[in-house]
Protein backbone atom coordinates (compact mmCIF):
# COMPACT_ATOMS: atom_id res chain seq x y z
CA UNK A 1 0.00 0.00 0.00
CA UNK A 2 0.97 3.13 -0.91
CA UNK A 3 1.08 7.07 0.41
CA UNK A 4 -1.58 7.27 -2.03
CA UNK A 5 -3.67 4.80 -1.01
CA UNK A 6 -3.67 5.72 2.28
CA UNK A 7 -4.29 9.17 1.44
CA UNK A 8 -7.55 8.32 -0.44
CA UNK A 9 -8.55 6.35 2.51
CA UNK A 10 -8.73 8.70 4.91
CA UNK A 11 -10.30 11.43 2.46
CA UNK A 12 -13.31 8.39 2.23
CA UNK A 13 -13.06 7.72 5.70
CA UNK A 14 -13.68 11.70 6.62
CA UNK A 15 -16.08 11.74 3.75
CA UNK A 16 -18.12 8.67 4.86
CA UNK A 17 -18.68 9.94 8.67
CA UNK A 18 -17.17 7.27 9.65
CA UNK A 19 -15.79 7.23 13.58
CA UNK A 20 -13.39 4.36 13.08
CA UNK A 21 -11.93 2.05 10.21
CA UNK A 22 -9.39 -0.40 10.09
CA UNK A 23 -7.48 -1.92 7.48
CA UNK A 24 -4.79 -4.88 7.69
CA UNK A 25 -3.14 -6.26 4.66
CA UNK A 26 0.22 -8.97 4.94
CA UNK A 27 3.07 -5.85 6.17
CA UNK A 28 0.57 -2.75 7.62
CA UNK A 29 -1.78 -2.31 9.59
CA UNK A 30 -3.57 0.76 9.61
CA UNK A 31 -6.17 2.35 11.76
CA UNK A 32 -8.29 5.94 11.36
CA UNK A 33 -10.54 6.93 14.32
CA UNK A 34 -12.60 10.21 13.51
CA UNK A 35 -13.67 12.16 17.28
CA UNK A 36 -15.40 15.79 16.93
CA UNK A 37 -12.55 17.46 17.78
CA UNK A 38 -9.57 15.62 16.36
CA UNK A 39 -8.91 13.19 13.72
CA UNK A 40 -6.22 10.72 14.72
CA UNK A 41 -4.51 8.49 12.11
CA UNK A 42 -2.26 5.37 13.48
CA UNK A 43 -0.35 3.65 11.09
CA UNK A 44 1.91 0.12 12.37
CA UNK A 45 4.77 -0.69 10.37
CA UNK A 46 5.78 -4.78 10.71
CA UNK A 47 7.56 -5.54 14.02
CA UNK A 48 10.97 -5.77 11.96
CA UNK A 49 10.66 -1.65 10.88
CA UNK A 50 8.89 0.47 13.26
CA UNK A 51 6.34 -0.54 16.00
CA UNK A 52 3.93 2.41 15.59
CA UNK A 53 3.73 5.80 14.05
CA UNK A 54 1.20 8.33 15.50
CA UNK A 55 0.23 11.91 13.83
CA UNK A 56 -2.25 13.74 15.26
CA UNK A 57 -4.46 16.58 13.38
CA UNK A 58 -5.74 18.78 15.62
CA UNK A 59 -6.91 22.01 14.70
CA UNK A 60 -4.37 24.39 14.32
CA UNK A 61 -3.52 26.19 17.49
CA UNK A 62 -2.45 29.43 15.99
CA UNK A 63 -5.03 31.61 14.23
CA UNK A 64 -4.30 31.78 10.39
CA UNK A 65 -6.96 34.35 9.58
CA UNK A 66 -5.54 37.99 7.64
CA UNK A 67 -5.14 40.61 9.90
CA UNK A 68 -5.94 43.38 7.51
CA UNK A 69 -9.84 42.08 7.20
CA UNK A 70 -12.07 43.17 9.62
CA UNK A 71 -14.03 40.60 11.56
CA UNK A 72 -17.10 39.78 10.65
CA UNK A 73 -19.47 39.06 13.70
CA UNK A 74 -20.53 35.68 14.41
CA UNK A 75 -24.41 36.27 13.67
CA UNK A 76 -23.33 37.84 10.34
CA UNK A 77 -21.53 34.53 9.22
CA UNK A 78 -24.27 32.44 9.81
CA UNK A 79 -25.84 34.04 6.30
CA UNK A 80 -22.78 32.62 4.20
CA UNK A 81 -21.22 29.75 3.13
CA UNK A 82 -18.26 28.70 4.39
CA UNK A 83 -15.94 26.64 1.44
CA UNK A 84 -13.55 24.20 3.62
CA UNK A 85 -10.46 22.68 3.10
CA UNK A 86 -11.06 18.80 1.91
CA UNK A 87 -7.08 17.42 2.37
CA UNK A 88 -4.59 18.78 4.63
CA UNK A 89 -1.79 20.39 2.77
CA UNK A 90 -0.53 23.45 2.00
CA UNK A 91 -2.87 26.23 1.02
CA UNK A 92 -1.69 28.61 -2.12
CA UNK A 93 -4.23 31.26 -3.91
CA UNK A 94 -2.73 31.78 -6.63
CA UNK A 95 -1.26 29.22 -9.26
CA UNK A 96 1.95 30.11 -9.47
CA UNK A 97 4.37 32.89 -8.15
CA UNK A 98 4.08 34.91 -11.29
CA UNK A 99 0.48 34.80 -12.07
CA UNK A 100 -2.69 36.36 -11.32
CA UNK A 101 -4.96 35.41 -7.30
CA UNK A 102 -7.62 33.01 -7.90
CA UNK A 103 -9.94 35.25 -6.33
CA UNK A 104 -10.41 38.42 -4.28
CA UNK A 105 -12.89 39.50 -1.67
CA UNK A 106 -15.33 41.06 -3.26
CA UNK A 107 -15.66 39.30 -6.27
CA UNK A 108 -18.33 37.27 -7.53
CA UNK A 109 -17.93 33.20 -8.00
CA UNK A 110 -19.49 30.51 -10.01
CA UNK A 111 -20.06 26.97 -9.13
CA UNK A 112 -16.75 24.90 -10.62
CA UNK A 113 -14.57 27.99 -10.34
CA UNK A 114 -10.91 27.37 -9.12
CA UNK A 115 -10.95 29.31 -5.28
CA UNK A 116 -7.12 27.97 -4.17
CA UNK A 117 -4.67 25.13 -4.50
CA UNK A 118 -4.24 22.62 -2.01
CA UNK A 119 -0.07 20.64 -2.14
CA UNK A 120 -0.21 17.28 -0.38
CA UNK A 121 2.82 15.67 -0.57
CA UNK A 122 4.12 17.13 -3.92
CA UNK A 123 0.84 17.09 -5.59
CA UNK A 124 -1.37 20.20 -6.58
CA UNK A 125 -5.22 19.67 -6.15
CA UNK A 126 -7.51 22.78 -7.41
CA UNK A 127 -10.12 23.57 -5.01
CA UNK A 128 -13.02 24.76 -7.02
CA UNK A 129 -16.47 26.09 -5.47
CA UNK A 130 -19.26 24.04 -4.65
CA UNK A 131 -21.60 27.24 -4.67
CA UNK A 132 -21.90 30.68 -6.77
CA UNK A 133 -21.83 33.99 -4.88
CA UNK A 134 -19.57 36.97 -3.44
CA UNK A 135 -16.64 35.82 -1.89
CA UNK A 136 -16.76 37.74 1.53
CA UNK A 137 -13.37 36.68 3.40
CA UNK A 138 -10.67 34.86 2.61
CA UNK A 139 -9.78 33.10 5.84
CA UNK A 140 -6.38 31.49 5.42
CA UNK A 141 -3.45 33.53 4.32
CA UNK A 142 -0.91 32.53 1.26
CA UNK A 143 1.14 29.48 1.38
CA UNK A 144 -0.07 28.66 5.21
CA UNK A 145 -0.83 24.65 6.51
CA UNK A 146 -4.66 23.76 6.27
CA UNK A 147 -5.91 20.95 8.19
CA UNK A 148 -8.49 19.02 6.45
CA UNK A 149 -11.88 20.51 7.27
CA UNK A 150 -10.84 23.93 8.11
CA UNK A 151 -12.65 26.83 6.46
CA UNK A 152 -11.01 28.87 3.54
CA UNK A 153 -13.23 31.09 2.39
CA UNK A 154 -17.08 33.21 3.18
CA UNK A 155 -19.18 32.88 0.42
CA UNK A 156 -22.26 35.05 0.35
CA UNK A 157 -24.61 33.10 -1.84
CA UNK A 158 -26.81 36.25 -2.02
Amino acid sequence: MDLKDIQNLIKFVAKSGASEVKLETDDVKITIKTGSDETTFVQQMPMAQMPQVQMSAAPAATPVAATTETPVAESEDSKYITVKSPIIGTFYRKPSPDKPLFVEVGQTIAEGDVLCIIEAMKLFNEIESEVSGKVVKILVDDSSPVEFDQPLFLVDPS
